[in-house]
């Protein structure tokens, strides 16, 4: 990338960055237009021919017969849906990191590391310079769809706080870098474009999390952020950090200028009521991003209050209905049915299937989401393919699970913002098992925790009809049981799992129980439950 350090003082000057929020702000105007006016299947179609054609000539694209593909229905009969393992094992495996035209033409200069949440298996995701622009031009259209509906809500005269991961890459053998994508991310912002971030490059480089983020709260504390990204768990460790070092009482009186929080990874409802007690101005707003390690999905258009899929930045999506998924989390049909944005349905579960910039073709992410709309394409994150409740049969996705714990602790007078389910099966076949919720409260437990257990339970009996089958008469379902944990136990739990900070997230569902067992036993040993 070439060097633009040269134009960093001039970028933090106080006129210019008035100027840059101008143009910032008449770029938002038209982009937001052009988003009103897209046709987004077509958009996607000609993408999709696009990244068909540069890559034909890649050991992939030779493989699944590239030149001969001229529509999205050629491009579907040629190229199954596959997951990572089948990739990482056909094609990447053999030669990494040297991945030269093998499924996308060229170098690849980044390898995006995974926890591979579904499996557990760190994931090594081609990250090229096309994935990079991508990822830039979806972090713009982010910004201009806020500041499109927020006009008076300045940012450039201040900056924007980067609460990511780890930005420690490792060098591999023919040269290319390895790490979290956040790292990749803060290695290419561009020179000019420092003044207007935070945090330095050399804070984030800091390994250890604890100490880093105590650095970012001093540092920061001192600096006119006017905007904040990061998964919401860490986020408040944030806050909490820096209304310690600043004795403030909220985080508004150590930002004044804070506009906007940024948030994703986990659904956001657990946090909400903690984020505006914290930070304590509701002036400040809230904006959704859906990014994956295999490219950038959606952002929420605040004019909707929803995720709006971003259809022209060199990713092709296709949706798969999550009724063609067995209870192990895979397709259980040979050629399952392979929706596109042009034929999406409202209201229906649909599985994620991307096709990048990047070289993943036709690849399960693994992620749910329900469509509110077509035109524009809106829709919520749900869950993940591989996360869910059926262990009884009951079919639970995330999002309900998520619904209904928010709901009991609103009733109840708590917030809840960490929390695992899984079910426990009986030592005897012929009894009915049931889910045990591992929860973290704040302020403090429920005073009635039986309560709201009984509120959960309504809870879902309310929005699955086959949960409340299974719970009529406690015949193959029993109520769930809640386990209370203390505050800080599930940051413990990470961090002795080596998954503490950054872009980590506390798995919330585990069907087959051995997470939640494992979690529950921990628990106990340390002498984490209230």
């Amino acid at each position: 990338m070439p060097s633009s350090a040269f134009l960093a003082p001039l970028a933090g000057n106080r006129w210019v960055r008035r100027a840059a929020d101008a143009v910032l702000l008449r770029y938002a105007h038209n982009r937001a237009a052009a988003l009103d006016r897209m046709d987004a299947g077509k958009v996607q179609h000609d993408t999709l021919l696009q990244l068909v054609r540069h890559a034909r000539h890649t050991q992939f694209g030779r493989d699944h017969d590239f030149a001969r593909i001229s529509s999205v229905a050629d491009y579907q009969a040629r190229v199954p849906v596959r997951e990572y393992e089948w990739f990482w094992d056909t094609y990447w495996k053999a030669t990494y990191p040297r991945l030269d035209d093998v499924t996308w033409p060229g170098k690849i200069p980044y390898y995006a590391l995974s926890s591979g949440t579904t499996s557990g298996a760190t994931k090594y995701i081609p990250v090229s310079r096309e994935m990079l622009a991508s990822n830039r031009k979806a972090a713009f259209t982010t910004t201009a769809l806020f500041r499109h509906a927020h006009p008076a809500a300045r940012l450039f005269t201040g900056k924007f706080f980067f609460l990511g991961g780890s930005t420690e890459l490792r060098k591999q053998a023919d040269g290319s870098l390895a790490g979290d994508l956040s790292g990749i991310a803060a290695r290419e912002v561009y020179e000019f474009m420092r003044p207007y971030t935070f945090p330095p490059f050399d804070v984030m480089m800091m390994s250890d999390w604890k100490e880093k983020v105590r650095r970012f709260a001093e540092l920061a504390a001192r600096e006119p952020i006017t905007a904040v990204s990061g998964i919401p768990a860490w986020m408040m460790v944030l806050f909490d950090r820096l209304r310690e070092v600043t004795g403030k009482s909220t985080v508004a009186e150590a930002w004044p200028d804070l506009r906007l929080i940024v948030h994703g990874g986990t659904k956001f409802e657990p946090y909400r009521d903690l984020f505006r007690e914290a930070i304590g101005n509701d002036g400040v707003k809230y904006c959704e991003v859906y990014p994956c390690s295999e490219g950038f999905i959606a952002t929420e258009d605040p004019r909707y209050q929803l995720l709006r899929v971003v259809p022209d930045h060199d990713i092709f999506f296709e949706f798969i209905p999550f009724r063609e998924f067995g209870d192990d989390g895979k397709i259980h049909r040979a050629h399952p049915t392979r929706h596109t944005l042009a034929d999406v349905e409202v209201g229906v579960q649909y599985a994620v299937v991307v096709t990048s910039c990047a070289g993943v073709w036709s690849y399960l992410v693994g992620d749910t989401v329900c469509f509110e709309s077509r035109d524009p394409p809106l829709l919520r994150f749900t869950g993940r393919t591989k996360f869910f409740l059926s262990a009884f049969g009951e079919h639970l996705i995330g999002e309900e699970v998520e619904k209904a714990v928010s709901h009991a602790a609103h009733l109840c007078g708590v917030s809840a913002p960490e929390h695992h389910v899984g079910p426990v099966f009986p030592a005897d076949p012929k009894q009915p098992g049931h889910h045990l919720y591992l929860i973290e409260f704040v302020p403090h437990s429920p005073p009635d925790l039986a309560r709201f257990a009984r509120e959960l339970d309504a809870e879902l009996c309310r929005l699955n009809e086959d949960y409340v089958a299974h719970r009529v008469g406690d015949l193959a379902m029993l109520a769930p049981r809640i386990r209370v944990v203390k505050p800080g136990g599930f940051a413990r739990w990470m961090e002795q799992r080596g998954k503490f900070g950054g872009q980590n997230k506390v798995p919330r569902m585990d069907n087959t129980g051995k997470m939640t067992r494992e979690m529950a036993a921990w628990f106990e040993s340390q002498g984490w439950y209230a």
